[in-house]
């Protein structure tokens, strides 16, 4: 086991090294003119300016020179300054990530929650009514397009309804409290601003539903299928002759043998949870990762979209790693 987990953190690691090469020649060979996109046409034709521009920001420099500035940079907690806000990316970072974390890890629950209960009562009672309607989620789920549910429910709760509060994390007329965590449902309880609580808990309904969809579809299909296959083995069939209770069996006996692409879908799709809801925060000015993203790249701030691709980058090995060690958990045959 301890083998098994040096070897993985050890892949890791040199994936993370290949990854800043990568992310760092994304970065600096994308079409467009940095220098344009933050000068202007009149600045960008004063030759000298633009030089001493360049020249702040290291444009003048060799690609690999850029590149071990980069790196040597990472090894020190610095992610570059970014071009935009005139802030360390690393600063920026942590203000926008709370929110993403708070709006993923809600939506990845609500998938959770909903989706691995509705997929293995669907793979029980197969051809059932149940059965049907768990395809039929699963395929809104996933068919459905992020911007066109996030404007159908804009649309329908808050602008036809008004049943549901508007875009953002908070009303215009609420009080933020004091930053903790970042988190806003935990710094709220932890003030014991409990009206600042439920506003926050109601802005999240929306984006949390938009961005769980597609999850809750992966998830359900998945837990179904990897149901319907562990229900068929022999040993289901030994448990029903020696009398179990059918409860016993599903849970105690199918489930866990289940489990394996359950955790891999549900890890993955965490992760693309986490790097992945630009569309959503910015149809619901979220002020998160997403939007910073966006932001980002519409002003060509290479700085930025290195150190933001970089996190993502770490996101996914990160939660590979622990899907990994999840696999020798569940069945100790893969360590062997």
């Amino acid at each position: 086991m301890g083998r098994y987990i040096v070897s993985r953190l050890g892949l890791t690691i040199v994936m993370a090294l290949l990854a800043t090469l990568v992310i760092f020649l994304i970065a600096n060979t994308v079409p467009g003119d940095p220098v344009l996109a933050q000068l202007g046409d009149v600045a960008a034709s004063n030759k000298e300016f633009v030089a001493e521009w360049r020249a702040k920001w290291g444009l003048d420099l060799p690609l690999w020179h850029r590149y071990l500035l980069f790196l040597n940079g990472l090894l020190h907690g610095d992610l570059g300054v970014s071009i935009a806000s005139q802030r360390p990316v690393l600063d920026d970072i942590s203000q926008f990530a709370p929110a993403t974390l708070e709006l993923s890890t809600i939506s990845f629950l609500l998938a959770l929650i909903i989706g691995i209960p509705l997929g293995i009562l669907a793979a029980v009672r197969r051809d059932s009514w149940i059965d049907h309607v768990a395809r039929a989620v699963s395929l809104i789920g996933v068919s459905s397009p992020t911007f066109w549910l996030a404007f159908i429910m804009l649309a329908l709760f808050y602008g036809g309804l008004e049943i549901a509060p508007g875009p953002g994390r908070l009303d215009p007329i609420a009080f933020p409290p004091e930053t903790v965590t970042g988190l806003m449902l935990i710094d709220t309880a932890l003030a014991g601003d409990w009206a600042t609580f439920h506003d926050a808990a109601a802005h999240l309904v929306l984006p949390s539903i938009v961005l769980a969809a597609a999850t809750l579809g992966l998830i359900t299909r998945t837990t179904r299928a990897s149901m319907l296959e562990s229900i068929q083995q022999d040993y289901v069939r030994v448990a029903r002759a020696k009398g179990l209770k059918a409860r016993t069996i599903i849970l105690g006996h199918v489930f866990p043998n289940a489990l394996i692409p359950i955790v891999t879908l549900g890890g993955l799709a965490y992760a693309n949870l986490l790097a992945g809801a630009v569309m959503t925060e910015t149809i619901f000015s979220w002020p998160g990762l997403g939007l910073y993203t966006f932001r980002s790249a519409a002003a060509l701030d290479f700085p930025a979209i290195m150190g933001i691709t970089l996190v993502v980058a770490l996101v996914y090995l990160i939660i590979n790693l622990l899907i990994d060690i999840s696999y020798a958990l569940l069945d100790p045959r893969v360590t062997r």
